[in-house]
C-alpha cells in the first residue's frame, strides 16, 4: 500500500476515532443531532464540493443520482445501527458490524471489482477484522443468547459492505471526485433525515444549544474521515482500503479505557496489536 495511501487512511481514522469520542463525551444521538451536525458538514464542505464537482466537469445529473442513493444508504445505516442498539447489546452489534463490514467489502470487491490483492494484502486484511472483534468484544467471552444483537450486527455490516462498494465505484470507475461526491450525500442525508429531525422543534432547538460545539465538531470531522477514505480507494483496491480503515474502531475502543475509563484493558490492547500486526502486513503488500 502506498505511503500516501496509509497516510490518508491514518488521518481519517483519527478523524473518525475523534468524532466517535465527541458523540460519547457529549452523551447524546438522535435524529436531532445528527441533522446538525449533517448541517453543519453541507455547509463547510459546499465550497470544496461545488470546486471538484467543477474542477471535474462532472454529469450534474449522474452525480446526482449517485449522490442520492449514498445518502439514503447512510441514512438507513443510521437507523438500524440504532435500531441494533436498542434491541440488542452495543458490545456484541458495534463489533460483529465493524468485522463484518470489510470482510463482505473485501469479497465483493475481489467478485465485482475484480480486484486481486496479494496473500500478504489478504492476511493483513484478516488481522485487522479479526483485531477488531477482539476489541469490540473486550469483557465478553461470548456472543451468548444475543441473537437480536446478533442479527443485527450481522445486517448492519451488510449494509456497510453495499454503502462502501457503492461509493468506491462512484469515485472510481463512475469518475466522481470524492469531496464533491460525499459532499452531495450528505446534502442527501439532511433531506432525507429532516422530515424526522424538525417535528420536534423545541428538542432540536435545546440539543443545538446544549451540543453546539460537538455538533460542529462531528459536523467536519465524520464527512473529512469518509471523504479521505474515498480519496484512498481512488489510489489503493478497496479490498486493502475498506479493513485498513478499521483502525479507527480500536482507537475508539482505546479511548473508551484511557478516558472513560472502560474495563478489560488486556483484551483492548491485544487486539489493538493484532490490527496493527495487519496493518504492518496491507503496508508492505
Amino acid at each position: 500500500m502506498p505511503p500516501v495511501v496509509l497516510g490518508l487512511v491514518a488521518v481519517a481514522a483519527i478523524a473518525h476515532a475523534t468524532w466517535n469520542v465527541v458523540i460519547k463525551r457529549a452523551g447524546t444521538s438522535g435524529p436531532g443531532f445528527l441533522w446538525l451536525s449533517f448541517v453543519v458538514g453541507a455547509v463547510v464542505f459546499l465550497p470544496f464540493g461545488i470546486w471538484t464537482l467543477v474542477s471535474a466537469r462532472v454529469d450534474i445529473a449522474h452525480w446526482l443520482w449517485l449522490a442520492l442513493v449514498s445518502g439514503a444508504l447512510q441514512i438507513a445505516y443510521f437507523f438500524l445501527l440504532q435500531a441494533g442498539y436498542r434491541h440488542g447489546d452495543v458490545s456484541v452489534v458495534y463489533p460483529l458490524a465493524r468485522g463484518t463490514g470489510p470482510l463482505l467489502t473485501v469479497v465483493f470487491a475481489i467478485i465485482l471489482f475484480g480486484e486481486r490483492p496479494g496473500v500478504v494484502a489478504l492476511l493483513g486484511a484478516a488481522a485487522v477484522i479479526l483485531g477488531v472483534i477482539i476489541t469490540g468484544l473486550a469483557g465478553r467471552s461470548t456472543l451468548g443468547g444475543d441473537r437480536s444483537g446478533v442479527l443485527y450486527g450481522l445486517a448492519i455490516g451488510v449494509l456497510i459492505a453495499i454503502y462502501t462498494l457503492w461509493d468506491s465505484a462512484a469515485v472510481t470507475f463512475g469518475g466522481m471526485p470524492a469531496v464533491g461526491l460525499y459532499w452531495g450525500s450528505v446534502l442527501f442525508q439532511c433531506a432525507l433525515l429532516g422530515p424526522f429531525a424538525l417535528r420536534p422543534r423545541a428538542i432540536l432547538v435545546a440539543t443545538a444549544r446544549r451540543h453546539w460545539v460537538a455538533i460542529i465538531l462531528v459536523g467536519v470531522l465524520a464527512p473529512l474521515a469518509y471523504m479521505l477514505i474515498l480519496l484512498a480507494i481512488q489510489l489503493a483496491p478497496v479490498s486493502m482500503v475498506a479493513p485498513a480503515r478499521e483502525v479507527s474502531v480500536v482507537l475508539v475502543s482505546l479511548a473508551g479505557w484511557l478516558i472513560f475509563r472502560e474495563s478489560h484493558p488486556a483484551q483492548r490492547l491485544a487486539g489493538a496489536a493484532v490490527v496493527l500486526a495487519g496493518i504492518a502486513l496491507l503496508a508492505i503488500a
